[in-house]
């Protein structure tokens, strides 16, 4: 397993690169990415991102950038939201065919009606990190603490959203104890968990590493990686994933073999390189020609993902025990876990 950067390191000249780096990210992240054109022949998928510039999403780009859209014929349009619930939003108004974010949106819409599959699981853990604020360090040692807290999630009804609740109910906290205040991720969180505009939050990489950096604030949970998925939520949480409309698979299962071939081929190359080179692939303007400080941020989130894109064992009904612990609607609800996710596409990709 790879290790943990220790941003400690880093020298304080780089600070400001870093900030630079955050701010320059999400900015491009607000606006559309032309996908893999190739020659324009290719059969054309629109996929929304809930965050591109966010390293737990990171394979949409990847993808792209390493030309494997295009190995498969696919001409692919990446498309990017704030929030992985306005991915979802996207995906099921029918405005794109795939939204990459969070699995457990499958749940979530299977208990509104909605049918939605993921079609690769792109990690076994959140990638998600629980911040407090330095000036509320003492005051918050654990989620036992979050009543009476205002506490940041990227939006409401997203995957931030439902793990703080999780986290909150489990301690010991009812969901009306706390107030979650959707504030984005990048500079909109930073800037929040500064002025106190919140107490603490739930973000990724590269915002976990500027807090960082800044001295902002310190973790609390820390659940990049499959041992602090376990600690914190009681087994694997599959998260990162390109999910798509059960029908629309069905109706297509050509093209979301091809687009599953090219995940897989991006998780392989990621599990043999390292940050480092991750970083060389990124668009420049996701670095601001710091690839070090940028490296760094991708090293953190790396053990979440998965290599080869099957969902972790028993992560669904981890997922399920997540949502059940504070969402009524899911309590009374039969969901069937085996219609949330298929491994069909997974299984026939060659070695």
């Amino acid at each position: 397993m790879r290790k943990t950067a220790r941003y400690s390191a880093l020298a304080a000249a780089g600070l400001l690169a870093l900030s630079s780096l955050t701010a320059c990210a999400n900015d491009a992240a607000g606006t559309a990415s032309s996908g893999s054109k190739g020659d324009g022949k290719g059969t054309k998928v629109k996929i929304m991102v809930g965050g591109l510039d966010k390293v737990i999403y990171l394979p949409a780009m990847l993808t792209q950038r390493l030309g494997y859209f295009d190995a498969e014929g696919l001409d692919v349009e990446l498309l990017s939201e704030p929030a992985g619930v306005q991915a979802e939003t996207a995906l099921v108004s029918g405005q794109v065919q795939g939204a990459v974010g969070f699995y457990d949106h499958t749940l979530d819409l299977q208990v509104k009606g909605k049918h939605v599959e993921s079609v690769v699981q792109f990690s076994h853990a959140p990638g998600e990190v629980e911040i407090v604020s330095t000036k509320k360090a003492d005051d918050i040692t654990s989620p036992k603490d979050f009543k009476g807290k205002k506490l940041g999630v990227t939006g409401l009804g997203s995957s931030t959203d439902f793990l703080t609740k999780y986290l909150a109910v489990k301690n010991g906290v009812k969901v009306s104890e706390f107030t979650p205040v959707a504030v984005g991720a990048g500079p909109t969180f930073i800037s929040a968990l500064q002025q106190g505009a919140i107490d603490g939050g739930m973000t990724t990489d590269p915002t976990v590493a500027n807090i960082l950096a800044k001295k902002a604030g310190k973790v609390l949970l820390d659940m990049r990686t499959p041992a602090g998925s376990q600690a914190a939520l009681g087994g694997p949480y599959p998260s990162s994933s390109l999910y798509m409309q059960t029908d629309w698979v069905n109706a297509h299962k050509d093209t979301v073999q091809k687009m599953v071939n090219a995940f897989v081929k991006t998780l392989k190359w990621m599990s043999t390189h390292s940050a480092s080179e991750i970083a060389d692939k990124m668009p420049a303007d996701y670095s601001q020609g710091n690839k070090v400080l940028y490296a760094s941020a991708i090293e953190s989130t790396l053990p979440m993902f998965t290599d080869d894109g099957v969902m972790p064992k028993n992560g669904p009904e981890t997922v399920e025990k997540v949502l059940k612990a504070f969402n009524p609607a899911v309590q009374k609800a039969d969901v069937d876990l085996d219609k949330t996710y298929t491994t069909e596409f997974v299984d026939k990709v060659a070695d």
